[in-house]
Order: C-alpha cells, then structure tokens, then sequence
C-alpha cells in the first residue's frame, strides 16, 4: 500500500513548506501510517496544516513521562528512548560561502510513537515507531527559502535512530557519527535534486544539560516536561545546494535533543525560542511559553553558556523578550519579526532581526523557524552574531 512507502510532502520555492515543533511533538498527521490510504482522522479535511495545540494533543495512557531529573549517559542517550511519545534530533546553523553570502540550515528528524506498546500482527510493517524528517534552507542574498517534509514508518529500514555508531535516518537523508561519548564528527545529509546539504559538524563545546539537571518543565502540570540537552556550538563545513547550485560554506551550529511525553497546557498557545550565538563565544538559549491571555508563563526559562561551556541557568524573571516590529504571512498570521532582549543580571543586551521576512513553515503544523542577526552589548563590550529563532502559536 503506497501508505506505506516513504511519505514525501515536498513544497519549496517561495511558499515553503517545513516544521519543527520543539517540546512535545505528536503530530496527529502520523495517523496515516497506522491506516490504510486516505485522510487521518485528525488531519484539516481541507489538507491545510494543524494548529498547534492540535498537534500537541493526543492520549499520553501508558506512555513515561519526565517528572524528575536522571542521570544521563552517553553515547546511549544519544539514540532513542522508545518508552517516550516523541522526540528529535534537532540541527540548525548559519553558514557563509566563499563571497561572503550568507545561509541557514534546519534539520530535525522526530521519532514519534503510535502506540505505548509494540503492535501485535505479523505484518513487517506494523511498527509503533514512524519518523518524521524536515529540512529547511535560507538563502539570504536570492531571498529565497525553501523546505522539504519526509514520513516513514521505522520499518524494513526504511528509518530508525541507534546511539553507537551514532546514526538517526529516514531514508537517504541521515545524521551519522562516531561511536564515542560524543559523535562528533557529525556528518548531516539531506535534500533533493536541487537543494540541500551534506556537511560535517565538529563539538566546540560539550553539552549542557537544560532545566533542572536535564529536566525542562514546560507548565506546572507534572510531566508536562521533556528531558533536554544541547551542543550549543559546533563548527559547520561542507557543501551547500541551492537550485542546483553547490557552494562551499563554513559557519557554526546547534544541536537539541529532546524527549517526553507531554503537551502545552490548556492555558498556554504557544512559544518564542531563541538559539543565539555571540561573537564572543558566549550563548544563549531561551525560551519564551505564551498564555492565552498574552503574558509570559512562568515555566519560560533559557541558558547562557560561557566561552568555556559553563552554563548559567536562567529563569522567566532573569530575561525580558520585547517585539519591535511584526510580519504579516501572507498565508495568514501575524508574527514577531525584530525583539529587543533585556538581560540585566547579565549586563547582556540584544537586537535579533531575522535574515528574511518570510522564513515561515506551513507543512503539518504552520510556524516561523528562521536564520536571525543579532547586535548587541554584553558586558559593556559590543556583541554581534547569529542564530535561529522559532515561533509557534500565531498561524492559529
């Protein structure tokens, strides 16, 4: 049944079509490689993409859930945790080739559970286990950003994830490393005929563990947290195509891994996150959780990680996240599009303005993922760089 072929929903040019949802993503589109042909239950009748607080819904019965801190050990927290509903591998960067010209890449691959148990039948396809990749590509000087969506069930090999040798794929698009504590080198493969990637990540940091110890509370409801840890600074080389054109590129980039078993609280409609690198080798995380009613939930939280990869754990009362201007999709939505970040305790003051206007994503859910520049004081010394930011909850 072509259901159960590889799932390419490929849409690029100037109406891209990608996604990445951070925290919990169990995207109800899935549903589909469980059935036969047609729409899934949960799916818009009309094909259009979920809302956010519809992608993160779904029953958490008989699943774990991330409700204390636990010790991590890698290389084996590296691979996956099956026992969790969803989970990623999640990659962003910003890269310049030899002229000078700038780019952004995003590549997430998500493993997400149909059902706690193993599915019973003899049936080789019958697997709980379907994967989801995106591939997401800025091109700033041709103003031009494109993106690709991949579905497959983690059956016949068709895609899976394993810890040592570090290896996560779907298909031929896969993220492959070393067998050590950590992979690095990293080398990231994916795209189409014309765009896409293949470049070699190097660790210039070791990682951080988010929240408390690793555990990231997302809203006061017990559970409603994800195991969290981050390479916020890797080196970037390789090879750029954009449109069937190669180009040699080298910059920096961030690694998230994330799993649990959870969803946005009924009070919260989505969030502003922010993965900043400075030019004084310092960088920042954070993450802004929206309630409905406009103000800033208490679970916000972020890092900054020191040129030595120490980090300072940051609460929703350390930072201030203002909007300075906005941008209308022409797809729908009104979204931030230029902050001013206010950091006092840290004597770090920033200005993030994206790369381009229209780096909104509209394939299962419809958000703003994007490359952003960032100018700024930190410490009374002049601060620049860039980064990637994402916002969910303003297509709805």
């Amino acid at each position: 049944m072509k259901t159960f072929q590889s799932f390419n929903s490929l849409r690029s040019s100037a109406s891209p079509r990608c996604k990445k949802i951070s925290f919990s993503c169990a995207v109800p589109l899935l549903a589909l490689l469980l059935s036969g042909c047609g729409p899934a239950p949960d799916q818009p009748a009309d094909g259009g993409s979920l809302a956010v607080s519809e992608a993160l819904g779904g029953d958490i019965e008989g699943y774990a859930r991330a409700t204390e801190p636990r010790e991590f050990k890698f290389p084996a927290d590296h691979g996956p945790h099956p026992e969790f509903r969803t989970e990623w591998w999640y990659f962003t960067g910003n890269l310049a080739d030899r002229r000078g010209e700038r780019y952004g890449f995003q590549l997430t691959l998500f493993r997400n559970a149909l059902a706690p148990e193993p599915l019973e039948g003899p049936s080789r396809w019958r697997k709980r286990q379907v994967y989801m990749a995106h591939l997401a590509l800025t091109d700033v000087a041709g103003g031009r950003f494109v993106a690709e969506e991949r579905f497959a069930r983690a059956a016949l090999g068709l895609a899976g994830a394993r810890a040592a040798p570090f290896r996560v794929w779907l298909e031929d698009w896969e993220v492959s490393g070393g067998e050590g504590r950590h992979p690095f080198p990293v080398t990231l493969r994916a795209g189409n005929d014309k765009d896409g990637i293949e470049l070699t990540l190097g660790m210039e940091k070791t990682p951080i563990l988010q929240g408390e110890a690793g555990l990231s509370q997302k809203s006061e409801e017990p559970g409603n947290a994800s195991y969290y840890y981050s390479y916020s600074r890797l080196s970037a080389s390789g090879r750029i195509t954009i449109d069937g054109v190669q180009r040699q590129v080298d910059g920096s980039a961030w690694m998230d891994r994330e799993w649990s078993t959870s969803a946005l609280g009924p009070e919260q409609s989505g969030w502003d996150w922010f993965a900043l690198q400075l030019d004084n080798n310092v960088d920042l995380m954070l993450y802004r959780l929206r309630r409905r009613d406009g103000s800033t939930d208490p679970a916000s939280a972020g890092s900054l990680v020191s040129p030595e990869g120490e980090r300072t754990a940051l609460r929703e009362e350390d930072f201030e996240v203002t909007v300075t201007r906005h941008w209308e999709s022409p797809r729908g939505g009104r979204y931030p599009a230029g902050w001013r970040l206010q950091l006092p305790q840290q004597q770090l003051w920033l200005r993030v303005e994206p790369l381009l206007a229209d780096q909104e994503l509209d394939l299962s859910v419809r958000y703003w993922e994007g490359a952003v520049r960032i100018s700024g004081e930190h410490r009374g010394q002049p601060v620049a760089g860039y980064g990637y930011v994402e916002l969910t909850g303003y297509a709805e």
